[in-house]
């Protein structure tokens, strides 16, 4: 009856939850930071540990990072990946580790009756302290992550992205792929991940993220048990500056493919710009609100050229990618990419029309609930407050700083911040004849 009972709280868990969230916030014992959330209607919890354990912390072993957070539920302890599931499914719980860029993250789905919220916790606390990085367990991870990496070959938006995040970060730690490329995979050891886990998965470097349907008593006992088996350690050293680009470049990589994908950028915001919510309104309105943004009109409404144009700000520790794409069939690249960039630089001189401002801020403010609406998409927003150190009130204050937002201070910033001159483009297709 139990996962029966977790598939029906899954059920209703999309129920709107109650108004901006009261995060609360403290230190444990040792020194790692607690963010926590009270939601009450549903009785089940949503837990993350998140780490400053991202893809940037690889150094020169591109691929350790993911690596590493796939094998953590592989072996822990005396359990092996089998027992581990089991575990989990025999409460009802879901568990999951990975990483991105910037952070290493270890979730928990549970229901918060006692004996089943107990056994979740408990393995989730085990497998964050004792994993065991078998060595055969390694191999096969190892194996399957070589396998992706050729399987990316064959795609050109995987090539693209790849020569893309190149062409913007060069060697700053930004700029490689999260899964690594073949030739640092395949020189990885069992030893680097198990040197990687003991340097980034500490006390010192980890957040925890409770939101749910339990007391704050219990979210204290349950972040404390969650790290206790984890060395105090200490936070790694900041990563180092993104550099502006000093010119454009362009590069082409030809492919045998009947598509064309471009992609047109150059480092952008990060998550604690002053400037991110002029640039993130103004991006919504060139090419982030989909089927009504500018950069759809003028590609494919009016000429055709592509299904779909958009463009993206990705805020991140340091400046992340801002980016606009579009794929084209391979005849029309030369024409689509003229009016990819005639539309952002217009863009960029005259910024928005009032009535566009208008309508992007009420499409905005208007979804803003539906992304907080359910436990997991709110530990998800409370974990990215927490690892960037926004403040407590963000979620209360997000519409009103969208609201802030004017024509001039969109069109101010943009030319401030987005020089057609130093946008770096790349092409992956098949050369046009």
């Amino acid at each position: 009856m139990r996962p029966l009972l977790l598939a029906f709280v899954l059920l209703i868990g999309t129920q709107t939850l109650s108004a901006a969230a009261k995060i609360d916030q403290w230190q444990t014992p040792q020194g790692s930071r607690v963010y926590y959330v009270r939601t009450e209607g549903l009785p089940m919890a949503d837990i993350q540990v998140v780490f400053d354990a991202g893809s940037a912390r690889d150094g020169k072993a591109f691929g350790l990072s993911g690596l590493t957070a796939n094998m953590l539920d592989t072996g822990a302890g005396k359990w092996n990946a089998d027992q581990i599931a089991q575990r989990f499914e025999s409460v009802g719980a879901v568990f999951g580790a990975g990483s991105s860029m910037d952070m290493a993250t270890v979730s928990l789905r549970t229901l918060t009756d006692k004996p089943l919220f107990d056994k979740a916790v408990e393995t989730m606390q085990v497998i964050l302290s004792k994993p065991s990085f078998n060595a055969a367990d390694f191999q096969r991870e190892k194996n399957r992550t070589l396998a992706g990496l050729k399987q990316a070959e064959e795609s050109p938006a995987e090539v693209a992205s790849i020569a893309f995040y190149k062409a913007l970060y060069g060697n700053h730690p930004y700029g490689h792929s999260g899964d690594g490329d073949l030739k640092t995979v395949a020189a990885l050891k069992v030893n680097d991940l198990r040197e990687f886990y003991k340097k980034y998965y500490v006390a010192a470097n980890a957040i925890v993220v409770i939101v749910g349907d339990v007391d704050k008593t219990q979210a204290e006992q349950t972040a404390e048990k969650l790290l206790s088996g984890l060395p105090v350690g200490q936070k790694p050293a900041a990563l180092p500056d993104v550099l502006a680009p000093t010119a454009g470049s362009q590069q082409h990589i030809d492919f045998p493919s009947t598509q064309t994908h471009v992609l047109v950028g150059m480092p952008g915001t990060y998550r604690k710009d002053a400037d991110y919510f002029n640039l993130y309104v103004g991006n919504h309105i060139l090419g982030g609100s989909g089927l009504v943004s500018k950069l759809f009109e003028e590609v494919r409404e009016k000429r055709g050229l592509a299904y779909s144009a958009s463009s993206a700000f990705i805020p991140m520790l340091k400046p992340g990618p801002f980016i606009v794409s579009l794929q084209t069939r391979n005849d029309q690249t030369p024409q689509a990419l003229e009016v990819l960039n005639q539309t952002l630089g217009e863009f960029i001189t005259k910024g928005p029309t009032e009535a566009e401002l208008v309508a992007a801020k009420k499409n905005i403010t208007g979804g803003f609930a539906m992304r907080i609406d359910t436990n997991k998409k709110l530990a998800n927003y409370v974990g990215m407050i927490a690892f960037y150190d926004l403040p407590l009130d963000y979620l209360d204050t997000f519409q009103q700083k969208i609201e802030q937002v004017t024509v001039a201070s969109i069109t101010e910033t943009l030319k401030r911040r987005v020089n057609p001159a130093l946008l770096q483009t790349v092409t992956v297709g098949k050369s046009a004849k």
